[in-house]
């Protein structure tokens, strides 16, 4: 659901970019006071994950189209709100300047659409009412499904507010909405189930990070570390060739409103310069090499899943996170004042 820059105006894209960073400011304000900072590691692994396993499109049976986890709601549960936001804010600002993923313009509204609205909405209001304190698994499963679900179809319809008050797009809003909505809906489902199954691996491993009814369970941060890097490296590596080629839900539901996947920017100097800045930072656009006009009218070799440009755009964006998240963590961790002194 990464909005590209030729459905926004320069006024919504630098609106929602304010938004967004003074949400990372105060975020990072959070962090600087608690005096916890156990979860600074998680932060960078679980950032690396997130960025990995965006990478994997699933198809959405029967409509031809496909969508990825978003992976805010899982942050939120394990790390605290504040915490996600800055790591998916990470992992949007990655995608967007390493492999043009998501428009230059269009990242304070992708920040808010996926990282603001699953931590500071979906966690607080739809999975913690439901799952409690995390001692039912029906109940955990349940709070993970309907937060997932409602989280993306949140983040879904602020796509097309947003696109809707840019105006700058053919996309009315009613036709937009109706299907936006159903596809995303199928794809919150999807996360949901994820959500839980990622769940299930730490409640069994480190049980603690699920809440104060397991404050007393003994820890194994290091297996869970452990685990979620070498599940990074390989869905990176290797389980991203296998991903659906299908339009995600935002190119599907475009396609099906305008009869085109892409729109094209509009011819203005905003648009143009940041469209030229991203052409020029991104060292994998769209997680593969850059393929020039020799390459693209070579001979089409027999098909395979291996792809060394994804391979290696997935373990290098999921480490560039690693580090990103990761340092931050640490930097903010350093500011924390020693626990009792001001």
């Amino acid at each position: 659901m990464h909005m590209s820059d030729a459905l926004l105006s320069p006024a919504v894209g630098g609106a929602f970019w304010a938004i967004s960073a003074g949400m990372i400011g105060l975020s990072a304000k959070k962090i600087s006071t608690e005096a916890d900072g156990s979860k600074t590691v998680l932060m960078g692994v679980m950032g690396a994950f997130v960025f990995a396993a965006q990478m994997i499109n699933f198809s959405i049976p029967g409509t031809g189209s496909s969508g990825h986890i978003g992976g805010g709601l899982l942050l939120s549960i394990l790390l605290g709100p504040w915490r996600a936001f800055i790591t998916l804010a990470s992992v949007l600002v990655i995608q967007a300047i390493f492999f043009a993923d998501g428009g230059l313009l269009a990242l304070g509204c992708n920040i808010f659409n996926m990282a603001f609205i699953p931590a500071f909405i979906a966690w607080p209001f739809i999975y913690r009412p439901i799952a409690g304190n995390g001692s039912s698994p029906g109940k955990v499963t349940a709070g993970s499904i309907t937060a997932a679900t409602l989280g993306i179809l949140a983040g879904a319809f602020a796509v097309v507010i947003q696109t809707t008050l840019s105006g700058i797009s053919d996309l009315p809003f009613g036709t937009f909405v109706l299907f936006m909505l159903p596809i995303h809906a199928a794809i919150g489902i999807v996360e949901g189930v994820l959500t839980w199954g990622v769940l299930s691996f730490v409640s069994k491993t480190e049980p603690a990070l699920l809440g104060p009814v397991h404050e007393n369970s003994p820890s194994k941060a290091g297996t869970v570390t452990a685990g979620v890097f070498i599940a990074t490296l390989a869905i990176g590596g290797v389980l991203s060739w296998f991903a659906s080629s299908s339009p995600d839900g935002l190119e599907w539901s475009i396609a099906k409103v305008t009869g085109k996947e892409e729109l094209t920017a509009p011819a203005e100097k905003a648009h143009e310069f940041l469209d030229e800045m991203q052409s020029k930072l991104a060292l994998l656009p769209d997680y593969d090499f850059n393929r020039t006009e020799e390459t693209e009218t070579a001979p089409v070799a027999p098909a395979s899943p291996v792809n060394t440009g994804t391979s290696l755009s997935g373990i290098a964006g999921s480490l560039m996170v690693l580090l990103l998240a990761g340092s931050t963590g640490l930097l903010l961790r350093r500011r924390t004042p020693p626990s009792g002194k001001l």
